[in-house]
């Protein structure tokens, strides 16, 4: 038997959290304010478990150090993807990311975060902080001083189905209204540049001014992700970013389709639908890892799937 790895995801309480995580997947969630769920993740601060077969019960971290033929004998001490789904009932911070070398300096030795937004879901009137609108660092600081964030953050309107790849140094937030698929670096570094003067627990949230200045990108340059869809059968495959960390996918399953593993390691999460891999049921909040060596596979059903792979 060829082992599929399905992981118990891990969730997060978090002052602008909701319930759609078990309205939508019909995940345990600890609370109606739960804001992630951490479904492939070796982090520290977020260890997956493995739901069933050979490996039941080994945190991915272990199963990353103990078993690295799994993974296609990558080089690395950490597991280096994780993927999450983030409920967004109200907007998060206004935020930005490191890259490797400022955190690997600035963050004792952790590495930066590159990331990716798939928008599972969104209010009809939904926008999303992606970028600014200062000319260079000095106007940057200015209007942070002053506090002139309206004419500092630059605003998006979204809808379902829409991608956006972050780049460090990228200013952005996710705002209310939202339900997000995230592939990302296995990074927790967050510098929060505001807040919205919000008080967790009587007191505001701790911002990172100096870092985050630091790190911002000036000017703002889009990211163009260049979708490419390829028309399998009735269901296709969208290509939705190639970059140096990741490459990720959408799949759009409607029958029956057969693909073959190539990579270290493939990570696939249904984000819609039900169906089968190889016979095994899958359904809506499934996410499990295809080990190195797995080759040959059929999906078959009525489901949406995103895949990624370093």
């Amino acid at each position: 038997m060829k082992n599929i790895i399905f992981l118990e995801p891990v969730f997060k309480e978090m002052i602008w959290g909701g319930n759609r995580l078990i309205t939508d997947f019909g995940y345990d969630i600890p609370s109606d304010h739960t804001g992630e769920c951490w479904a492939v993740s070796a982090h520290t601060n977020g260890d997956c478990v493995v739901r069933d077969g050979d490996y039941k019960g080994i945190k991915l971290s272990n199963l990353w150090n103990e078993h690295k033929e799994l993974f296609g004998d990558v080089e690395g001490e950490t597991f280096p993807l994780l993927i999450k789904i983030i409920d967004a009932k109200a907007d998060l911070s206004i935020q930005v990311h490191p890259d490797d070398e400022y955190a690997k300096k600035n963050e004792n030795g952790a590495l930066g975060k590159t990331e990716c937004w798939y928008i599972l879901d969104c209010d009809s009137d939904a926008k999303i902080v992606v970028g600014h609108n200062a000319k260079d660092k000095d106007e940057l600081k200015e209007m942070i001083a002053n506090h002139k964030w309206n004419e500092l953050i630059r605003v998006l309107p979204i809808k379902k189905g829409d991608f956006f790849q972050i780049e460090p140094g990228t200013v952005h937030a996710i705002k209310g209204g939202t339900v997000i698929l995230e592939t990302q670096q296995n990074s927790d570094i967050t510098y929060r540049l505001y807040d919205y003067d919000r008080l967790s627990d009587g007191k505001p949230r701790e911002l990172h001014i100096d870092k985050s200045i630091d790190v911002i990108n000036c000017p703002h340059v889009d990211v163009d992700t260049d979708r490419k869809t390829i028309n399998m059968g009735q269901g296709s495959v969208e290509e939705l970013v190639n970059c140096k960390y990741y490459s990720v996918k959408k799949l759009n399953i409607i029958g029956e389709q057969s693909f073959t593993q190539t990579e270290p390691f493939t990570i696939l999460s249904v984000i819609d639908g039900v169906g089968n891999i190889d016979g095994i049921q899958i359904n809506k909040g499934d996410h499990f890892i295809l080990p190195a060596g797995f080759g040959d596979y059929v999906l078959s059903g009525n489901m949406q799937l995103i895949t990624s792979h370093i």
